[in-house]
């Protein structure tokens, strides 16, 4: 009967043991692969996306490897890999015939199986050879590590090898499986860390922490205890590395969640530079402040759970079968049960073990076990009864979804509560409106489930959110802060007859009141005596495209269409004094050695010839968008964030569809936009004050910490003030619109003769004369 010599490794061993009296550079007996692709090493490095401060956001490619040279690798870290794997790495020639000679006899006498190969020899064998164990590719191993040792030195074998082994998981090299298994970089790792990533070389698909955490803990002790026989760590070391409670990076946990962005990005580098991209190494750098980011996504993350609380329970995601009893079995069949739900850092899943209106015992995909009550089962409490409806209910087995809301007063746990993935979306994009550089871009709720873009994809209408734009113009127009219009019921001659959201009327107010209350009916006014097409042409000098905007004065509702990012350009334009600036998200792209192949150009120059709308008519905007911030329908702004230098206004489209809040800071100007994919009511008593404000104000907060409150600038030159408001100073002694009413017609203020005067009203009463083509329900602010 044939010997298996897979199965003999003993056999293996003796015939291969004569080839180390060979000298390596002799021919060899068999064809040898070339070094070439070691001793010329070009790691596949993927593509590597990161925010401006150089956080990393995503890599995309087969193979998640960062490259870092051996003397950015710790000491302690390269100790411990050789001190498990090759203890005489130093001292030997690329084969260690000590490591073979035990390994041989503890295989002749039964002892405990040892590796015999060397660092040299894995780098070979992971590179060059197949896995395949046999006496042919064992004598391989071993020529071409002697050869390549009179390649290399023992410092650069030893840093190709820390970067290309593969440490499951996708993770090639060490910094790369630092960042999978801890989420740290290589300087961050602890000793008990490092130890843990040393032990995976030998078994990395079922000995990773991921995989088996316990196989990889009792690899782990291995490690310590190895490095502890070589000295290289002391008794007390040793005892306190045992001792330390790992804590592993959640599966799919980012420090930095920009999905939306780092899709943008795979797609302009793919299309500038082909499918090779994912291999080069290829660094792209955005314009997103990571911290930035982290609050935009928290914020989004916060208010689309929050809107989601106001709805109903829509019932556990699925229901398993858990055996009786509470222990091994138990904990077990839960974890097989959960293994095909997705976990999240936010949404935890988990499945029910224990059910009853006074609390619920939760398993998690982690496996710790948690408990939810009082307030954290409120929102599901019918589901609970005795009386729950079958898709409702939650018992013994049902999958659902949980929440950290806090610590407990001790701070020793976490207070949890009952949840579920939400049906509506958000989108949240932040600019600098100085630059256009964006610094915090979030496309919606969650990239994996709806990898949709709502904020440069999402066309919507933006509601009474555009209203500010309108009356820019009509500041062109004569229209000033204090011209009163008629907030009195409108009916067009077609019969159209918008209403304010509340159903009511104020009688005549000023143009500042109307906005700062989001008045529909004087808006429409305003923008009858401004026409249609004049502020159609206006809305290009923000960025929106006249041509999605109606012909008639539903535009002064809003029901065009606009994306968030368009919203945030055009509010961009009013915080930084009527410059247009364009958004940019890439700002640059360098290959693997840092040789920059794009770069964004740099900010425009704030000139005449950038200028979209004049310096004055920005300012006046600003105090009336300060207003409504103040003590109008977005007064929770400057309420909650204790500011005085925070400007935007509200939108709310038909029945509630779209909500949205557009506003800056004069550093920062943010749109959010809160809807469903597909467009149907958000609920009768929301808005885009109680759905989108509040995730502004969430991410505006911490974007802005610290940072002191700006005073309001120096009015530009053409401004003067008229009793109480701003007015452009060649109307100083008449000429402005002083009111816009259906039975007075409009009334100019004038001290230059009835004649003129006449003129002025004629003019006013022709732009009056359009009327709708569409019959829509106005917006509710």
């Amino acid at each position: 009967m044939p010997i298996s010599l897979a199965r003999r490794p003993v056999l293996v061993l003796a015939l291969v043991a004569p080839l180390l009296a060979v000298p390596p550079l002799a021919a060899a007996p068999f064809e040898l692969p070339s070094l070439d692709p070691i001793v010329h090493y070009q790691p596949k490095l993927p593509l590597q996306v990161l925010t401006a401060d150089g956080e990393e956001i995503a890599q995309f490619g087969a193979e998640r490897r960062e490259y870092v040279p051996l003397k950015q690798i710790p000491l302690q870290l390269q100790q411990a890999v050789l001190a498990v794997e090759d203890a005489r790495f130093r001292e030997h020639s690329g084969v260690d015939p000590k490591g073979m000679a035990r390994a041989l006899v503890a295989a002749i006498t039964g002892g405990r199986k040892q590796g015999a190969s060397t660092i040299t020899q894995q780098l070979v064998r992971t590179m060059l050879l197949t896995r395949q164990f046999s006496a042919e590719r064992k004598a391989k191993e071993i020529w071409l590590a002697l050869k390549l040792e009179n390649e290399l030195s023992k410092d650069r074998i030893l840093e190709i090898y820390l970067n290309e082994i593969f440490l499951g998981q996708r993770a090639y090299g060490f910094a790369a499986a630092a960042h999978t298994y801890f989420g740290k970089p290589l300087d961050k790792l602890t000793l008990a860390e490092n130890a843990m990533l040393a032990g995976l070389p030998q078994n990395p698909y079922y000995a990773n922490p991921v995989a088996n955490f316990q196989r990889a803990t009792q690899r782990q002790r291995v490690v310590l205890e190895r490095m502890r026989a070589t000295e290289v760590i002391t008794e007390q070391q040793l005892a306190q590395a045992k001792a330390e409670k790992l804590q592993l990076r959640t599966p799919g946990q980012r420090s930095v969640h920009a999905a939306h962005v780092a899709e943008m990005a795979r797609q302009a580098v793919v299309e500038r530079f082909g499918t090779e991209a994912y291999s080069k190494g290829l660094r792209v750098t955005t314009s997103l402040l990571a911290a930035d980011q982290r609050a935009a996504h928290a914020a989004v993350q916060r208010g689309v759970l929050a809107f989601d609380r106001r709805g109903v329970w829509r019932g556990p995601e699925d229901t398993e079968s858990l055996p009786a009893g509470n222990g091994a079995e138990l904990e077990r069949a839960a974890a097989e049960a959960l293994k095909d739900h997705r976990d999240d850092e936010t949404l935890r899943v988990g499945i029910v073990l224990d059910a009853s209106p006074k609390a619920l015992q939760v398993q998690l995909a982690s496996g710790d076990r948690i408990t939810v009550q009082g307030e954290g089962l409120r929102w599901a409490q019918r589901a609970l009864g005795p009386q729950a409806k079958a898709p409702l209910k939650i018992e013994r087995g049902a999958i659902v979804r949980v929440v950290s809301t806090g610590k407990t007063k001790d701070r020793k746990r976490n207070v949890w509560a009952i949840s579920q993935w939400p049906e509506a979306e958000a989108a949240l994009v932040a600019m600098d409106p100085r630059t256009g550089r964006i610094r915090a871009l979030v496309g919606g709720f969650d990239f994996t489930r709806q990898p949709f873009n709502h904020v440069t994809q999402g066309w919507r209408q933006p509601g009474s959110a555009i209203k500010p734009l309108l009356f820019s113009a009509a500041l062109e127009s004569r229209v000033m802060p204090a011209t009163v219009v008629d907030d009195l019921p409108f009916t067009a001659a077609n019969g159209w007859s918008p209403t304010n959201s509340n159903g009511q009327h104020q009688g005549p107010i000023s143009v500042r009141e109307a906005l700062a209350r989001s008045s529909n009916l004087a808006s429409v006014r305003v923008l009858q005596h401004t026409g249609t097409a004049n502020a159609r042409d206006w809305l290009g000098r923000f960025g929106l495209d006249p041509a999605r905007q109606p012909d008639d004065l539903t535009l002064a509702l809003g029901t065009g269409s606009a994306t968030p990012l368009q919203m945030a350009q055009a509010y961009a334009v009013l915080a930084n004094g009527g410059w247009r600036v364009s958004p940019v998200v890439i700002e640059k792209i360098t290959d693997a050695q840092g040789k920059v192949l794009f770069e964004a150009p740099p900010p425009v120059e704030l000139s005449d010839d950038t200028r979209a709308i004049p310096a004055r008519n920005a300012y006046v905007m600003g105090s009336l968008l300060n207003e409504v911030t103040r003590s109008g329908t977005a007064a929770r702004a400057q309420a909650v964030l204790k500011r005085t230098d925070i400007y935007g206004k509200t939108g709310t489209t038909n029945d509630a569809v779209d909500a949205w809040f557009a506003g800056y800071q004069p550093t920062l100007a943010a749109t959010v936009w809160v809807g469903y994919d597909q467009p149907r009511s958000l609920g009768r008593s929301e808005s885009g004050g109680r759905a989108a404000l509040p995730i502004w104000i969430d991410y505006m907060g911490a974007a802005l910490k610290g940072q002191p409150v700006v005073p309001p600038a120096a009015p530009p030159a053409g401004l003067v003030r008229e009793g109480e408001d701003w007015l452009y100073a060649e109307w100083r002694d008449g000429g402005w619109v002083s009111q816009i009413s259906d039975t007075a017609g409009t009334q100019y203020k004038t001290t230059l003769g009835g004649e003129i005067g006449k003129l002025f009203d004629s003019i006013g009463n022709w732009l009056r004369s359009g009327a709708p083509a569409t019959q829509p329900t106005p917006p509710t602010d």
